[in-house]
């Protein structure tokens, strides 16, 4: 008899919710039980997983003690004050906020990228999963890196409304037509009209200027890699896509390594496809493959025009997926192969 697994989706009427519920059912996660949980006003909803009618309970009065595994994916204040209580119950909870990332005592995992580091997981009972632009970044340096090694990362991120949740999507969607309709458009979610033009601002500013989007790719890219020395330059950029970010790369490495030497090692990468034929202009973009894919893809590989170690590629994974759900769901799996 095959050993199953009772979970519990926090916050499963969200967007990465949802996608949660449809790769576990994809990747036929071995469930006994699934609880969906939310806010009170979403209670009673009916929501179809493995062709059953599941009710949405309210997390405010769940025991989590009734589950091993629980996904929280509603954000950090929900995670702030719930994911403790489900941890101390003995389930062990992963987290799609920022919430936890940076302590020290909660493992931030990409499974293809640092699998070990999830030995330590129960220090907290918490396994905090990276924001979407770190894991795509990553699943295409790291091979790199583990190669000839990166001293500087410039990264410049496209990306798109799906990051905001279902808020972002309507607004890009109600803004467009508005304006092919010669309508004046509302400005809800985000500071300016996300239709038709691109933000430089994605979260809060901090102090020395950055985002805090652009903030969170460095401090996680030091931990995953377990290497602090790393120089990370982002800028994070809101763009009118509805799923799929893009991201334009440039690395220093510490060891020379031509284009075609990268292009060879990510071919045979983990989870990241190589489309790279500037001869019959194939390249990578959000629309036509990043969308609705589980990869991370890579395109644009070319070397620096300085001639020093340095090389450039674009990087296009379905943010929704890789980003947050799919990688959460890898996490799960990594857990019950080898500590479960």
């Amino acid at each position: 008899m095959s050993i199953t697994y009772d979970v519990a989706v926090v916050g499963a009427t969200g967007l990465v919710g949802e996608t949660v519920l449809s790769i576990l059912e994809q990747r036929n996660f071995p469930i006994g039980t699934i609880y969906l949980l939310a806010s009170e006003r979403s209670v009673g909803k009916k929501i179809q997983f493995q062709g059953k009618s599941v009710s949405v309970e309210n997390l405010q009065d769940f025991d989590f003690s009734q589950t091993q595994i629980a996904w929280f994916c509603a954000g950090g204040s929900t995670s702030e004050k719930y994911a403790p209580i489900a941890a101390d119950s003995g389930c062990i909870v992963i987290d799609n906020s920022s919430f936890f990332r940076n302590d020290f005592d909660v493992p931030l995992v990409i499974p293809e990228v640092n699998p070990d580091s999830i030995i330590n997981y129960s220090a907290r009972n918490i396994i905090a999963n990276p924001n979407c632009s770190t894991i795509q970044m990553l699943l295409a340096l790291a091979p790199i890196h583990r190669e000839v090694g990166i001293e500087r990362i410039n990264v410049c991120t496209y990306q798109a409304v799906s990051g905001s949740g279902k808020a972002g999507l309507e607004e890009l969607a109600k803004q467009t037509t508005s304006l092919l309709n010669a309508r004046e458009v509302e400005v809800n979610v985000y500071s300016q009209q996300i239709a038709f033009n691109v933000l430089p601002h994605i979260d809060v500013f901090q102090d020395n200027g950055y985002t805090r989007e652009e903030m969170k790719m460095v401090w996680e890219t030091h931990k995953i890699l377990e290497d602090e020395s790393i120089v990370v330059n982002p800028t994070c950029v809101r763009v009118p896509v509805f799923h799929a970010h893009s991201e334009a790369v440039h690395i220093d490495t510490a060891g020379y390594i031509s284009a075609d030497e990268v292009r060879t090692l990510l071919a045979g990468a983990e989870g990241v496809e190589v489309i790279d034929s500037p001869q019959t202009q194939e390249y990578a973009s959000a629309v036509v493959n990043g969308s609705g894919s589980d990869k991370v893809f890579v395109s644009r590989i070319r070397e620096d025009l300085a001639g020093n170690n340095g090389i450039n590629l674009w990087v296009v994974s379905d943010n929704g997926r890789k980003g947050a759900a799919l990688n959460a769901v890898q996490i799960a799996e990594l857990l019950i192969e080898k500590y479960l």
